[in-house]
């Protein structure tokens, strides 16, 4: 499996950071997570395009995850495209019937398909997925992607978390995962509810075991700050903590 940092950002972008998408691919399959402003763009530059991705899983509904989604429709139906199934937690399809009236010209371009899930397991572009709740300002969702050929806790899972705050339950939602990308959108020293600090983030990690944390979703606060953020994680949890940035493949062996 393959996972690709699309957009590593916030609702505060920054020139080399668009809002959060992630790119997950297996064999033939592939996945976009999420699809926040410029994510199209980032998601033309790779091999799989937008063309060969037909299906959208949403973690929430706040814009700086779901403001290209007219785009990539449109995209798709100027392509040829006929399909573009829209995967997300409860309110999906009334987000979706609210972007098509205001752009009513886009409605039945594509056959869209709108599926909405809750923290449960679930099928999605052959992937399977399982999914909990998240503490945010709206109803959020956590994905943990099953490597393929995986038995359950396999060290070839991906995690995402979506947005939300640092928390016990996530950690060992993620546990044994090869991969955790997590939101880390400030540091210290601003004091911000529904998004973790590295301090909370480190705490809640503390004693769980991930083969690498990727830390995402980062607002223009962190820039200049990534050493003193790491430090603050691995003061409280020792495993291997980095830093996404757009553009960052990453190959997960099973």
């Amino acid at each position: 499996m393959r996972l690709t940092f699309l957009g590593t950002g916030s609702a505060m972008p920054v020139p080399d950071r668009v809002q959060t998408g992630l790119l997950l691919e297996s064999g033939d399959r592939s996945l976009l997570v999420d699809c926040g402003s410029g994510v199209l763009h980032r998601l033309a530059s790779t091999e799989v395009g937008y063309e060969d991705v037909s299906t959208v899983l949403l973690t929430h509904h706040h814009l700086d995850h779901v403001a290209d989604l007219l785009p990539l429709l449109k995209a798709r139906w100027l392509a040829g495209e006929e399909y573009l199934e829209v995967v997300g937690p409860a309110g999906t399809k009334s987000l979706l019937d609210g972007l098509l009236s205001v752009h009513d010209y886009l409605d039945d371009r594509v056959d869209l398909s709108v599926r909405e899930v809750g923290p449960t397991d679930f099928s999605v572009a052959g992937f399977d997925v399982s999914a909990t709740e998240m503490t945010h300002s709206m109803d959020c969702l956590a994905y943990r992607f099953s490597g393929p050929d995986a038995e359950e806790d396999s060290p070839g899972d991906v995690v995402f978390s979506g947005d939300g705050e640092a928390a016990a339950s996530l950690a060992n939602f993620a546990d044994g995962a090869a991969v955790l990308a997590h939101d880390c959108s400030f540091p210290d020293d601003v004091d911000v509810s529904t998004h973790p600090t590295p301090s909370q983030l480190g705490e809640a990690l503390a004693g769980h075991d991930f083969g690498r944390v990727y830390l995402t979703h980062l607002y223009p606060h962190t820039e200049g700050r990534h050493e003193e953020m790491l430090d603050s994680i691995r003061s409280r949890y020792d495993g291997d903590v980095r830093f996404a940035h757009d553009g960052l493949r990453v190959e997960i062996e099973p």
